[in-house]
């Protein structure tokens, strides 16, 4: 009776710290993380106030991520698939439950092997993306492409960001006339919202936009020579940061870069691809902020970020998510435990056939 009770008590303590592990690991890890993030507060330190000293438009909330890299076809392993996509689904589900932002912003790079993907793949690929970023009707998602979504430059024309090379390929002459129309448009809403000033002829017929600066969302970050002045937890590795950028492939080129700052002159860039956290300052006056990847395939501490935005000013954070060596620690520390209580269970089973034997002998 009493070998009977302790095989029991062994399931049982078996069952309860697998169980345990598995939930706190696959689900309930994401809510401590992301419960310590907030929407940050609008100050009036970035033109908070209209001229006649009211408080602006309503705050947006925005949450930007980046890089999320979907495994394909040709690449992808499935246990890699299964676990990286399985935590961007939780992490961002939970995201959306806790933060609930009006509008998510996704820098590109979506899948990881878009430029190779037959029809079919490719289908399937996106199928996943849905499943995984699905969304109630009151949040609206906005999505980028990358270059791993559909190519390089010199593969397949890239649109937004990377179809500035200065080619002068016939799309990429289409996409510049248009952007340089849209320049146009909001130079005249801010001449327009300028008391006094004269109304150019071609100005008259502009579409209306705010008249504040815009904020830019694209792939590509505009030109840095590298990720050497980059500091903080999702900074580059420090042997990584002084490395190079090379010009149309990990960074926008110069001209291209000057050309939108001068077109557009942003109060904020917001851009992906190097898979790393950064801040630089363009001309010493246009602020761009470099976004992190949001899968634990390409960091181990993956982040977000939580904008609030009015017309005339805006405000930002970063969320963090669990680190990917938490989980493994807990499963290790999980599993060594285990291990000790099954060596444990063996040692007192053995003791209990030995007292069985005695007493027979005994009786005997």
């Amino acid at each position: 009776m009493l070998r009977f009770s302790v095989k029991w008590v062994s399931a049982v303590v078996l069952v309860f710290l697998v169980g345990a592990a598995f939930i706190f690991c696959e689900y309930l890890i994401y809510y401590p993380a992301i419960l310590k993030c907030a929407w940050p507060k609008l100050s009036h330190a970035r033109g908070g106030e209209g001229s006649d000293g009211r408080p602006t438009d309503s705050t947006v909330h925005a949450m930007v991520l980046s890089d999320t890299h979907l495994l394909g076809a040709v690449g992808g392993h499935w246990f890699d698939k299964l676990r990286r996509e399985w935590q961007m689904e939780r992490a961002f589900q939970t995201a959306l439950w806790l933060l609930r932002p009006e509008i998510v912003f996704i820098l590109g790079d979506i899948f990881d092997e878009g430029k190779w993907s037959s029809q079919k793949n490719w289908e399937d690929d996106v199928r996943r993306f849905h499943r995984m970023f699905r969304h109630t009707t009151d949040t609206e998602l906005v999505v980028l492409v990358g270059n791993h979504d559909i190519g390089f430059h010199y593969d397949f024309l890239l649109v937004n960001s990377v179809a500035l090379h200065g080619d002068g390929c016939p799309i990429c002459q289409s996409v510049e006339k248009e952007l340089i129309k849209l320049s146009r448009e909001l130079n005249c809403s801010l001449q327009n919202s300028q008391t006094g000033s004269e109304k150019t002829e071609s100005c008259d017929s502009a579409h209306p936009y705010p008249p504040t600066a815009p904020i830019m969302l694209q792939h590509y970050p505009l030109y840095r020579e590298s990720d050497a002045g980059c500091r903080g937890e999702d900074a580059a590795l420090p042997e990584e940061r002084h490395l190079l950028f090379r010009e149309k492939y990990d960074v926008l080129s110069k001209d291209a870069s000057q050309r939108l700052l001068q077109w557009f002159k942003p109060r904020l860039i917001l851009s992906g691809h190097t898979h790393s956290g950064c801040e630089v300052l363009h001309d010493n006056k246009y602020p761009e902020i470099s976004v992190p990847s949001f899968s634990w395939r390409n960091r181990n501490n993956p982040s977000f970020i939580l904008a609030s935005v009015s017309p005339r000013s805006y405000t930002l954070s970063k969320c963090f998510l669990p680190q990917e060596s938490t989980v493994i620690s807990v499963y290790s520390s999980a599993g060594a435990f285990l291990l000790l209580l099954f060596l444990a269970h063996c040692l007192v089973m053995k003791g209990l056939c030995s007292l069985c034997l005695l007493g027979k002998h005994k009786s005997m």
